[in-house]
C-alpha cells in the first residue's frame, strides 16, 4: 500500500507523529480539482484511514490557494469531446446525475472515514474547493481567506451540501442566491467553519490542533466522529447529498441567459473570459455581515 503516493504529480502525502499531511499539489491551477487529483485524493484519504500510524489527516493546498474549485477545462466543465460509449456531462439529465454521483462519491468518502480530517484553508476555497473543505470534520481558515460558491451565478448548485447544516437556511440562501463569498473571519463567526486565525498563524494553529487530536486512541476518535455523523444522518445528510447533486445537474442543463452566455463565452473565448463575464456586476463578491462593534 502507498507506493503510488511517491509517484503522484498532483498530491503530496507524508506521515509524522500520527498526522497524515495530504496536500493538493496543482499550484499553477490553484489546485483545481481534476479527475486525477480527485482520484489521488481519495486514495490518500483511504491510505491514511487504513494506516496504524495515523490518527488524523490534515488537508491543505500548495501555493496561493487551498482549492479554486472543479477544473472547468475537464469533463465537469463539459470541455472536450466525450468518450464514445460512456456517459457524458454533456449528455442527458440522467447522464449528468450519473457522472455527478461518481464524482461526489470520490471525496464524500471523508464523511465515512473512521479518522478525522482537518481542512486548513488559505487563499480561497471556491465551488468544489468549498465542497471539499466543508466535507471535512473541521475547517480552520486564515482570517483573510475566502470561501463560497461563485459558480451559483451561472454554473450550477453545490453538488456536495453542508451549507444548510452549518449556516442555517437564511445565510445559506444569502450566499447561494448570489454566489457571494465569506472571508474566513466571517465564516467562523457564522459557524460555516470552526475557526479563523491570522494568516501567519494558520500553519502553527493547524499543527497544534492535529497534534492534540493525535494524542487520542484511534478507536475513541472514530467513536466521537461517528456519533456526530450519525446525528447528521438522522438530519438527512446522506439524502441531502443525493438531492444536491441532482439540482446541480439541473443547473448544468439550464438554458437561461446567464448559463447560456457562460457556455458560449467558454467555447469562444475560454474559461477565464467566461468567469470574468459571469462575475461582472457583483463587485468584489464578498458578503459582509453587519456585526455589532466588538472592540479591539
Amino acid at each position: 500500500m502507498g507506493k503510488w503516493l511517491d509517484q503522484s504529480d498532483v498530491l503530496k502525502f507524508s506521515v509524522d507523529q500520527g498526522v497524515a499531511r495530504i496536500t493538493l499539489n496543482r499550484p499553477d491551477k490553484r489546485n483545481a480539482l481534476s479527475g486525477e487529483l480527485i482520484s489521488d485524493l481519495r486514495k490518500a484519504l483511504l491510505e491514511a484511514d487504513d494506516r496504524a500510524d495515523v490518527r488524523v489527516s490534515l488537508l491543505s493546498g500548495e501555493g496561493a490557494s487551498f482549492c479554486s474549485g472543479y477544473d472547468l477545462n475537464g469533463p465537469y466543465g463539459a470541455s472536450g469531446e466525450p468518450d464514445p460509449g460512456y456517459r457524458s456531462f454533456a449528455g442527458t439529465l440522467d447522464d449528468d446525475m450519473w457522472n455527478m454521483q461518481r464524482l461526489q462519491d470520490e471525496f464524500n468518502i471523508i464523511f465515512d472515514l473512521h479518522k478525522p480530517v482537518i481542512a486548513k484553508v488559505h487563499g480561497a476555497a471556491f465551488a468544489g474547493g468549498a465542497d471539499l473543505a466543508l466535507q471535512c470534520d473541521m475547517v480552520l481558515m486564515a482570517q483573510d481567506a475566502k470561501i463560497g460558491f461563485p459558480a451559483a451565478r451561472a454554473n450550477g448548485a453545490p453538488p456536495s451540501h453542508m451549507w444548510l447544516y452549518l449556516l442555517g437556511p437564511q445565510w445559506t440562501k444569502r450566499l447561494l442566491l448570489t454566489g457571494d463569498v465569506l472571508t474566513g473571519l466571517d465564516a467562523a463567526r457564522l459557524g460555516l467553519v470552526m475557526d479563523a486565525v491570522p494568516a501567519d498563524e494558520l500553519d502553527a494553529e493547524a499543527d497544534e490542533l492535529a497534534r492534540r487530536i493525535a494524542l487520542c486512541d484511534p478507536e475513541l476518535l472514530s467513536a466521537q466522529k461517528r456519533n456526530v455523523n450519525m446525528g447528521l444522518e438522522l438530519m438527512g445528510w446522506r439524502m441531502m447529498q443525493r438531492l444536491s447533486l441532482q439540482q446541480d445537474a439541473h443547473g448544468h442543463l439550464s438554458r437561461g441567459p446567464r448559463r447560456s452566455r457562460f457556455r458560449s463565452d467558454a467555447a469562444e473565448y475560454g474559461i477565464k473570459t467566461a468567469l470574468t463575464n459571469r462575475d461582472q456586476g457583483f463587485g468584489d463578491g464578498i458578503a459582509r455581515p453587519r456585526w455589532p462593534y466588538l472592540g479591539d
